[in-house]
């Protein structure tokens, strides 16, 4: 492609300093080959949102973005001009939450309580209801209104479009903060629509009268019709209560609610008529006297008979024990024991004094059998009269039980008819009062809701708004055009900028190749030292003297992942640029497919050549029209270029390069489908990786990174070549050259 006579020449002044001789013993330097895999790395890093990546997007796509927001702006212009006018008019009516009740345990006009909210949806959802649109549509006749409707159809179904209209075209809009609701109505007509929402606010509040009193009237008509049945259930029942008493003979006494017809009663079953425990006063009260002391008689004998028995059976029983006379004598007895025991240790038993001491102990205890026997005959007595209260209470129980037996089945009938009497006397009550709350509540005429502003009708259409159409139409092409660039963009994962190449490579990015103007040729651009081109491919060559440790890498792999990218290009430039720093340079053309440098026309000289023989370099490298620049080229295309690249011989050649040269650039063939470039890139010292702007995407460059680390290549970074600052729409502005108006504005002048 690029003759080697064609190459340029450039002056040669400077030496470049000490270079490693190769980076194939990095490890017993301890140094670390350059990069990571980017299969190791790509993983790590977190999405974020770069201003910068949202501003070139914006830029790059700005014409994209313009065009939808004027389609949207165009749009909107067009819905606005061909749709009909609409007018709305409004009115403003006041819901009432609290409306007064009669209350069911009072006799006072008291406010419900409920939740507000609730109600206030409630009525909200009536206002939208069918029933009220169906009311308004009767009142205004609007199904016979054919420009409401049309015409030519039958009415019912005129009448139902009708309602179906006014409840889709009617909305409801309360007042945030207050009770205050808007009724807003559309129409094509401005008169007719205020006389729809003013049909609105009236037929709400009539609707909501006409449902209480119809619930009043109701109410009113069914409990009179159920207070005359229980009235006369009532009279019926207290002329047989009455008529029983009489023809039984049973006559109650007062305190029963005799002063009633003898039938009232209130304190509960028990007292209901003769058949309670009040029934007849003097049997029933008599029998439940006698009853009680009968009770206590039964317990007196029961307690008197146990102390009887104890005290028989057992002379220290608790009463026996208790008694003051043997208590003092116990303690006599007890005093005269110790005394005869105390002496007894001095005196023997037969001694005057032990004897009389033996004596007063047996007289005491004599005295104590005999009180021990009153106490036994003073409790037969208290058990036998105990006896016989019971008898004689059970003798008057059970003749009193027989009267008072007689009287209640004679009073079971009456007990009856007593109970009906009551029963329907408090239901009539209940139902007389219910029908007085009922009266007074329906009387009360506080509306559920009152209109504050009727509607007027409106002066200017409410339909189409051009301005907030516009507004809207821009809105839209503006979301549309930014959804369609950021989804290209989302889409396109090409590497666009350094910055994007930094962020997706995970690679250290050593220059930026602007894209040539299509006048000028790549050997036009290098042979102006000044062009954007040549002042990038410079910066190139200065970001690699930092890439190791001893300044410039001995030997320079250029590759990319496909062809076109500019690698040719690249190995060109920045071998002319070492050459021209007073470096000697050998560029080998590593493409055995496809070479891109010529040597003047010869065939029997190149790498082809050198691989499957073994001569020396130098009778295979050609000098070029740039001082310290050789080439060494491809040579004849090879039948196998992978077999011959897969011999150690191309290790030798590198390495005898290296020795007579101070920087050895290879242009490779591309990674991707070729095993030329990760052979090469396992021995040169570095290896630089070429992407051109905008065209290849980030996996195929990940995929080709992946085979160079594989190949244990050491990748030093990259660099973007064909790169548009417009398409790219920030970034290094490559523009007018630095420096170039600088004779026109002298910082200082110099004068004699």
């Amino acid at each position: 492609m690029i003759d080697s006579e064609s190459i340029p020449a450039g002056p040669s002044t400077r030496r470049l300093g000490p270079v490693r001789r190769t980076m194939l013993d990095t490890a017993e330097h301890g140094l670390v080959p350059f990069g990571r895999p980017a299969s190791q790395q790509r993983d790590r890093s977190l999405p974020q949102i770069d201003i910068d990546d949202l501003i070139r997007v914006l830029l790059k796509w700005k014409w994209l973005i313009l065009a939808a927001v004027l389609v949207g702006a165009a749009a909107a212009i067009a819905v606005t001009m061909l749709s009909p006018r609409l007018y709305r008019a409004t009115t403003t009516i006041e819901i009432n939450t609290t409306p007064v009740e009669i209350m069911g345990n009072t006799r006072s006009v008291q406010p419900k309580m409920r939740s507000e909210d609730q109600f206030l949806q409630t009525q909200y959802g009536l206002l939208k209801s069918r029933s009220l649109a169906d009311r308004v549509q009767k009142t205004l006749a609007l199904g016979d209104d054919g420009g409401f409707v049309g015409k030519g159809r039958q009415p019912a179904r005129r009448d139902l479009s009708a309602t179906i209209k006014l409840a889709g075209n009617l909305d409801v809009l309360p007042v945030r903060g207050s009770n205050l609701v808007t009724l807003a109505y559309t129409d094509a007509d401005a008169a007719r629509a205020t006389r729809i929402v003013n049909a609105f606010a009236t037929g709400f509040i009539a609707s909501t009268a006409e449902q209480r009193y119809g619930a009043t009237a109701y109410a009113r008509q069914f409990l009179e019709t159920r207070l005359n049945a229980t009235r006369q259930r009532l009279e019926t029942s207290e002329r047989q209560l009455v008529n029983y008493a009489q023809h039984q003979g049973i006559v109650e006494l007062d305190g029963g609610g005799g002063g009633r017809g003898g039938g009232g009663r209130g304190n509960g079953g028990n007292d209901d008529g003769p058949t309670g425990s009040s029934g007849d006063s003097l049997s029933t009260q008599s029998l439940t006297a006698l009853n009680g002391a009968l009770s206590l008689a039964i317990g007196e004998r029961i307690a008197a008979e146990q102390r009887y028995r104890q005290g028989s059976a057992n002379r220290a029983s608790p009463d026996v024990l208790q008694n003051p006379t043997i208590q003092a004598l116990r303690a006599e007895r007890a005093k005269l024991a110790a005394d005869y025991r105390e002496r007894s240790s001095t005196f023997k038993p037969d001694y005057p004094e032990m004897v009389a001491l033996r004596g007063r102990i047996a007289e005491i205890d004599v005295s104590m059998a005999r009180e021990s026997g009153d106490v036994s005959s003073s409790l037969r007595s208290a058990y036998l009269a105990a006896v016989g209260r019971e008898t004689e209470l059970r003798s008057q129980v059970a003749a009193l039980r027989v009267n008072v037996l007689d009287l209640r089945g004679r009073g079971i009938g009456y007990t009856i008819l007593q109970r009906e009497v009551e029963t329907n006397r408090t239901l009539y009550d209940a139902l007389l009062q219910r029908y007085k709350e009922i009266g007074v509540a329906g009387g009360l005429g506080e509306s559920q809701a009152t209109i504050i502003d009727p509607a007027l009708p409106p002066s200017r259409p409410f339909a189409p708004r051009p301005i907030r159409n516009l507004i809207a139409g821009l809105v839209a092409g503006l979301a549309i055009g930014l959804g369609i660039a950021f989804g290209i963009e989302f889409v396109d994962d090409t590497i666009k900028s350094a910055e994007d190449a930094s962020n997706k490579l995970k690679l250290p990015i050593l220059g930026v190749i602007p894209r040539m103007p299509k006048a000028r040729s790549m050997i036009e651009e290098l042979a102006t030292p000044r062009s954007d081109v040549a002042e990038a491919y410079y910066s190139v060559m200065t970001a690699l003297q930092f890439t190791t440790a001893n300044g410039y890498p001995k030997s320079l792999l250029i590759t990319s992942s496909r062809s076109g990218e500019g690698k040719s290009s690249t190995s060109l430039a920045l071998a002319q640029n070492f050459a021209r720093v007073g470096a000697t340079v050998l560029l080998i053309d590593g493409d055995l497919r496809k070479p891109s440098f010529k040597a003047g026309g010869r065939r029997d000289i190149g790498l082809s050549k050198l691989l499957v023989s073994g001569d020396p370099i130098a009778g295979h490298v050609v000098a070029t029209n740039t001082q310290g620049l050789s080439l060494l080229p491809s040579g004849p295309v090879p039948p196998n270029p992978a077999e011959l690249l897969a011999t150690m011989r191309i290790h030798a050649i590198v390495e005898e390069a290296m020795r007579q040269f101070e920087v050895v650039v290879v242009d490779a063939p591309p990674v991707l489908g070729l095993a030329d470039a990760p052979v090469f890139g396992s021995i040169c010292e570095a290896t630089l990786m070429v992407v051109e702007s905008g065209s290849v995407r980030r996996t195929i460059v990940l995929s080709a990174l992946d085979r160079l680390f594989g190949a244990h290549a050491r990748v030093a970074g990259a660099i973007l070549t064909k790169y548009n600052p417009k398409t790219a729409g920030y970034g290094y502005g490559y523009g007018q050259p630095y420096g170039e108006d600088s004779a026109n504005a002298p910082m200082l002048n110099i004068t004699s």
